[in-house]
């Protein structure tokens, strides 16, 4: 069994595809990263692992429930899902009620637009407390969640989306907008994620150099289809970038982190 299996899978929207002949198989603990342009399909496949978007055409198949068979609102209870393009749900209310980021992490235990206070024990608080704490944001817990930086904000959704303790996390440009200290203590406190045992993770991005180092596998997307996919070593290389970008590229590594820069042809 897989965490995410797609067979045949395409998207249509108004007679545009999304999604062409997409085949995928994500395997229980793995890490992967799925790179591609703006366009390529990123968010509209990763949204199908979310159990928010169903297939037009092929079969998909999220934590072992075929999508079309299954309370979409059941499944999702154990998919956590960060996008930087979307507020949390309740991200205005808990900013008007002045909620700090311990409460904002503890209403990803019963996933509300407000927290009820009645559903947690001691045993939630503690947890929320130690996710913050995973992610780097011991230090946030009293702080008002409408006074902390992009950067604070994203590890504390993280937390937030880990409350519910899914089987599959998924992050759609989790990156977007931060600056380079906010990005880099991000993307630490995702590489921290891989010692959680069981958790598969999925991570959108536009960059290389976002990628973690603990990322076991990549996929890479053009024009709504995959043009390659499988262990990060083998997947991430000049040639199958420079196709997926669109111009020659040179790709290096260093630590367990990636760096991509575009080949510049020398004037006559």
């Amino acid at each position: 069994m897989h965490a995410v299996e797609l067979e045949g899978v395409s998207v249509q929207v108004v007679g545009r595809a999304l999604l062409a002949g997409i085949d995928w198989r994500v395997a229980y603990g793995q890490h992967w990263v799925i790179l591609g342009p703006n366009g390529a399909g990123k968010t509209t496949l990763l949204s199908l692992a979310a159990a928010v978007r169903h297939p037009t055409e092929g079969v998909a198949t999220v934590l072992g429930r075929r999508l079309g068979r299954v309370d979409l609102r059941e499944l999702r209870r154990d998919i956590g899902l960060v996008a930087a393009s979307q507020r949390l749900v309740d991200e205005s209310l808990l900013e008007e009620e002045g909620a700090t980021a311990h409460t904002v992490v503890l209403t990803g235990h019963t996933g509300t637009s407000a927290p009820l206070w009645d559903r947690y024990g001691q045993a939630e608080h503690d947890r929320a407390h130690a996710l913050l704490a995973d992610m780097g944001c011991k230090d946030l817990a009293d702080r008002l969640f409408r006074v902390c930086s992009q950067g604070e904000r994203a590890r504390i959704r993280v937390a937030r989306a880990l409350m519910a303790e899914p089987a599959i996390l998924l992050l759609d440009e989790p990156f977007a907008g931060l600056d380079f200290p906010a990005r880099e203590d991000l993307i630490t406190a995702i590489e921290d994620l891989a010692e959680r045992e069981g958790l598969t993770t999925v991570t959108v991005t536009h960059h290389l150099e976002e990628v973690p180092a603990t990322t076991t596998h990549a996929l890479l997307m053009r024009d709504t289809r995959i043009l390659a996919a499988g262990p990060v070593e083998e997947t991430l290389t000049a040639p199958a970038l420079s196709e997926c970008f669109g111009r020659e590229l040179r790709v290096d590594r260093l630590e367990g982190r990636w760096s991509a820069r575009a080949v510049r042809t020398p004037r006559p």
